[in-house]
């Protein structure tokens, strides 16, 4: 898994993120965007348009967003 999304999208899902993804690997959960692991390309275009700078590299995610990498993978394990 590249890039997560943490928790600074809560309640903001403003979806720049989703317009940028080149392949559609984001999306909508009930209180936040979450990004298919199976379908990002690891490009970062979503990492630069997020205006609330809640996407991260998966080895640059701040310790304390670290439970963010479980939510996403439960996500897509529905």
């Amino acid at each position: 898994m590249a890039f997560i999304i943490a928790s600074a999208c809560i309640g903001e899902k403003s979806g720049d993120c989703v317009e940028t993804c080149p392949v559609d690997a984001i999306h909508e959960g009930e209180d936040q965007f979450y990004i298919d692991p199976d379908l990002c390309i690891d490009c970062g275009a979503c990492e630069a348009v997020c205006p609330v700078s809640a996407i991260f590299q998966e080895d640059f995610l701040p310790d304390e967003e670290k439970e963010y990498i479980e939510k996403n993978r439960a996500f897509f394990q529905k």
